[in-house]
């Protein structure tokens, strides 16, 4: 007794597997930093035990057994990525693809496979997202509901259940167990992107299927895209299997940029939700903005509403950067609306919180007070002076 419990590996902190999971093996391989293998072929001499292999991954969907195959099937380095992401989020497996969108619509075509074209979904969810299944562009059908009426949603051909929790662009949050126990036999999907694995792990809450958009967060410095499913193994050979079929696959050196990315995930998701947090509190006691949007779990985002234009507080900022994405080092400001929920239609924008005038900020490392007098300038700037301040001529006379 005493040496198997000897033998039991004690569980090791989420900020510990940050740091080491999927790198188990570098020091027996002699190296430090994990292996980049950008190969898209290998060599094997026997043609035969080739082929025997690849029928086995087209039967089973498991990963191949001894040396790969061809970059399509399966690669060193971004399953390194997807080993230490399904330790993170407490599952058996996770799959990576080329975006979050590739991942999305890999597990729609696993549910379609299978006669299972019906989708039950809660609003508000990434825009793409939600043009993926209102737009029914891989015969997908969709009902939307509040998280109160999925249960009665259901029907047999009901293939998965869709929320997003903290919800983009409102930061909406779902009670995930009481979801889950309407779901039934359906499985789950919850789109963990904003959150990470640092502030909730949606698999303990009974989600089958964890989304993530690996750009975001993951990746954390803007410089890499990718995105990921963690799940059950079963599930995850019937993803693989879509995965080689379509070509969605993530690149090698995405793979060992996410993988690095996620060594530092814990410590920037708690940094940049302190600062959040300060920002929200900030902002809900500023007379400029009518209503602020924070989530109870915390997390690093940030929506407001402003009483004036939102279009001059994107114009006006300075130290954060306008554009789309998030989850970046850096702060990051857009307006819903006219970017990421554009595609969807503007009453169905209004009827899940998403107004016109909500602005969307992704905190990232800077100092709070940086932030705050960036932030606090451009609410006091007008579209026409915070436009006018931006012209090149304007900026070239100010350095003089």
């Amino acid at each position: 007794m005493e040496n198997a419990a000897a033998a039991a590996p004690a569980p090791r902190a989420l900020a510990t597997e940050a740091v080491h999971a999927g790198r188990e093996d570098l020091a027996e391989l002699g190296v430090h930093a994990p292996p980049l293998d950008l190969s898209t072929t290998y060599p094997s001499y026997d043609a035969a035990a080739e082929a025997a292999r690849i029928d086995a991954f087209a039967e089973t969907g498991a990963r191949l057994d001894g040396p790969p195959v061809y970059a399509r099937l399966d690669n060193p380095t971004t399953a390194r990525f997807e080993t230490a992401l399904a330790k993170l989020e407490g599952t058996e497996a996770a799959v990576a693809f080329a975006s979050g969108m590739a991942a999305l619509t890999a597990v729609l075509l696993v549910r379609a496979s299978m006669g299972l074209r019906h989708v039950v979904a809660v609003r508000p969810l990434y825009g793409c997202s939600d043009h993926l299944l209102n737009a029914g562009l891989l015969g997908t059908e969709v009902t939307w509901t509040d998280p109160a009426g999925i249960a009665e949603a259901l029907r047999p051909d009901t293939g998965l259940v869709m929320v997003e929790t903290p919800a983009n662009p409102t930061l909406a949050e779902v009670d995930l167990r009481a979801v889950r126990h309407a779901c039934g036999s359906v499985p789950l999907l919850v789109d963990n992107t904003f959150a990470t694995p640092v502030l909730q792990r949606p698999a303990e809450d009974g989600a089958r299927l964890v989304l993530h958009s690996a750009t975001k967060y993951l990746g954390g410095h803007g410089d890499v895209m990718g995105g990921v499913v963690a799940c059950d193994e079963e599930f995850a050979r019937k993803l693989r299997q879509v995965r080689f079929a379509t070509g969605g696959v993530l690149h090698p050196l995405a793979g060992y940029l996410l993988l690095r990315g996620l060594s530092t995930l814990p410590v920037r998701v708690r940094a940049a939700s302190t600062t959040a947090a300060d920002l929200a509190r900030r902002l809900d006691a500023d007379p400029r903005v009518a209503r602020v949007h924070y989530p109870s779990i915390g997390g690093a985002m940030v929506s407001f509403e402003v009483y004036g234009d939102p279009h001059g507080v994107i114009a006006g900022v300075r130290l954060i950067t306008p554009a789309v994405s998030l989850g970046s080092v850096d702060t990051l400001i857009q307006h819903p609306a006219s970017i990421s929920h554009r595609i969807v239609a503007e009453g169905d924008r209004h009827a899940h919180g998403v107004s016109d005038r909500l602005l969307r900020l992704s905190v990232g490392l800077e100092d709070v007070e940086d932030l705050w007098r960036d932030l606090t300038e451009a609410l006091s700037a007008h579209p026409a002076d915070a436009l006018a301040a931006r012209r090149p001529e304007h900026l070239s006379s100010a350095r003089v």
